[in-house]
């Protein structure tokens, strides 16, 4: 039950981050463009928080689900 609680909350972070810089900075990481987030797939995420966050929204939007999660 805790585990569930853990992802619930990293999936909200998640949804709720912004890009820290680049060309998107500032735009929310479920705004971002799915070609940039195939290009970071390609050639790496970044470590730590933020690349776990990336790849999370490119699985989202890969799947299809970026709708499910608009408020």
């Amino acid at each position: 039950m805790e585990e569930v609680q853990q992802n619930r909350d990293e999936l909200i972070a998640a949804l709720e981050a912004k890009m820290p810089f680049g060309k998107y900075q500032g735009r929310k990481l479920l705004d971002l463009p799915e070609p940039y987030l195939v290009w970071f797939n390609q050639k790496g995420f970044p470590k730590g928080k933020l690349g776990r966050q990336l790849q999370l929204m490119y699985e989202i939007k890969l799947n299809g689900l970026e709708d499910m999660f608009r408020r």
